[in-house]
């Protein structure tokens, strides 16, 4: 696997704007993505992920062989919302250059407050406190804001704030997110590749109008939510790889993302 990486950072001066340069000495690899189930998360009004066995077992011919088939809505488990999610005429799955989804991270834990307050919205001021503590946030990074509601995955009720399904269950949703002020100061003032958390939208979960989507897709800059293991982050110096499922069209898609963490 790191041998895949060197390779991608390799040649990442092809790519325009990337510019991050390749792990070297000692560290590990980090999977922040939840594996998809039929215990996956997804919002109260989407289908659920559904895999079926096409064929199990030994064939007529003597060999062994396995096939599934799955189902599964854009928007759920460890995904990408695309631009086009929320902003008219950007950018589809398929057309995010890989500059957007490769690179620097910096990991803000605003865990504290978020525990505390399961409708807690990031402010302009905890990334001004991060930024007092450990530097400003660079430009071309990713950033991950870190809730510490990971912890609850895949228990719907504790991660999502209900386990009702349909309306009903949108109506429930409590968890905290990135308050649209604090999106558009990113935007005003930072330059960043991508941003992601761990919950289930970058909107607090009684956001009704998604300006924090709305603020951060207008700028084709893509969003991963119900990412995994930030806790295991430091706050800077791991470099991730986010590729989403190449959907043509597509307004978001299931997302493998990993983080290489340089040893302290």
């Amino acid at each position: 696997m790191k041998a895949l990486f060197l390779g991608l950072f390799a040649f990442a001066p092809l790519v325009a704007g990337a510019a991050s340069p390749p792990p070297a000495g000692a560290g590990a690899w980090i999977d922040l993505t939840h594996a998809f189930s039929a215990e996956t998360i997804y919002w109260p009004t989407s289908d659920p992920f559904v895999q079926e066995t096409v064929f199990a077992g030994r064939t007529e011919k003597g060999f062994f062989y396995t096939a599934r088939k799955f189902s599964a809505s854009e928007h759920g488990g460890t995904h990408l919302d695309a631009p086009i999610h929320f902003a008219e005429g950007r950018q589809h799955a398929d057309e995010l250059p890989l500059d957007r989804l490769i690179g620097p991270a910096v990991c803000v834990d605003v865990s504290g407050p978020c525990l505390a307050n399961r409708d807690y919205q990031i402010a302009v001021g905890d990334l001004e406190a991060w930024e007092k503590k450990h530097g400003a946030i660079p430009d071309g990074a990713i950033v991950l804001l870190h809730t510490g509601y990971g912890r609850f995955w895949p228990n719907r009720k504790d991660y999502l704030g209900t386990d009702l399904r349909g309306p009903a269950g949108v109506a429930a949703l409590s968890f905290p997110g990135l308050a649209p002020a604090a999106a558009e100061w990113l935007v005003q003032h930072r330059q960043i590749r991508a941003i992601g958390l761990d919950t289930a939208s970058i909107d607090h979960g009684k956001s009704d109008k998604f300006e924090s989507h709305v603020v951060l897709l207008n700028r084709n800059i893509p969003v991963f939510e119900n990412v995994a293991h930030l806790d295991r982050l430091p706050p800077r110096g791991a470099q991730v790889i986010a590729l989403p499922m190449k959907i043509k069209g597509g307004s978001g898609g299931p997302l493998r993302i990993v983080a290489w963490v340089p040893a302290k």
